[in-house]
């Protein structure tokens, strides 16, 4: 991945992973493993974009505490640049991750992430003399407070003649704002990534790559992520490309959407065709749902 620098823009937060073998005893008490550490969609992707050997620059917002100072921490570790602000008297963002080996639900709090200023992800895009491509998380964009650092994000990377790409983050949240809203915050972007629920919501019903079709009004690409399933891209050119999942074991699906979405873009913006993009994503999401956790180990 040589000469590729992915600034990646969006939420980075604490997650404490309760991962559990059978169903929730609502009212009484279930076995589970619990662990603490790094989250947050963009961060994910930032974490395995450099596990892919792509270059990665994220730019978020953290508490002023120990949190915020952990969490960028291991992702210095992990190879990742960060343009991380930390907010005096704000607590980092953090996110309650039930896990099964089929699925996972979040209960979230974004704390500082909520402060994405306009003004630090603007010098951020400015400062990162070798990006060649910026990935913005789609929850910026779902919550009044970050929407406009998400939009900055966005504007600068066009001013810079950076390639760019979404994620649209959760379905709940763009229920919650609506499919037409969201949609039409983004602007001219080269890619969109959805999964299935995702899709559903913005692009209505009828077989994935009918959903991607629709979608490409507002992007040049899209791609539907499908798990175990595999993926779909459509283009504007109306060609349809589709991968199979990898068949693996699943142990915890926790930030395999995000993984996907790094190899993905660490093909594609090294010259990789649609194919090999979804391919490469493939690959890395079935990676992610082997660990324990969001992020590579």
């Amino acid at each position: 991945m040589r000469g590729v620098t992915v600034l990646v823009v969006g939420d980075l937060v604490t997650d404490v992973l309760v991962a559990h073998a059978g169903p929730l005893a609502v009212g009484s008490d279930t076995e589970a493993r619990i662990t603490v550490g790094g989250g947050g969609q963009a961060a994910n992707t930032a974490a395995w974009l450099a596990r892919a050997g792509a270059g990665a620059v994220l730019v978020a917002a953290v508490g002023d505490d120990h949190a915020g100072r952990e969490r960028i921490a291991e992702l210095v570790a992990g190879g990742v640049r960060c343009a991380v602000r930390a907010h005096p008297g704000v607590a980092t963002g953090s996110v309650v991750v039930l896990s099964s080996a089929g699925e996972r639900t979040m209960i979230t709090d974004r704390g500082a992430a909520l402060l994405l200023d306009p003004v630090d992800v603007t010098a951020a895009v400015e400062a990162v003399t070798d990006g060649t491509h910026l990935h913005l998380s789609g929850y910026p964009l779902l919550h009044a407070g970050s929407r406009t650092g998400g939009l900055a994000a966005l504007a600068a990377a066009r001013e810079r003649g950076l390639t760019t790409s979404v994620d649209a983050a959760s379905a709940e949240p763009l229920r919650q704002l609506g499919a037409r809203a969201f949609l039409d915050l983004l602007g001219p972007v080269d890619l969109l990534l959805c999964n299935a629920d995702e899709a559903e919501v913005l692009g209505g019903t009828g077989t994935p790559a009918q959903q991607a079709a629709a979608l490409t009004a507002v992007a040049r690409n899209v791609v539907v992520k499908r798990g175990a399933d595999g993926a779909v891209w459509v283009s504007r050119d109306a060609v349809v490309r589709s991968v199979a999942g990898v068949p693996v074991p699943p142990l915890d699906p926790t930030g395999a959407g995000d993984a996907f979405a790094a190899g993905l873009l660490a093909a594609w913006c090294s010259g990789a065709e649609p194919e090999a993009a979804l391919a490469a994503g493939a690959a890395l999401g079935a990676a992610a749902v082997q660990t324990v956790g969001a992020r590579p180990r």
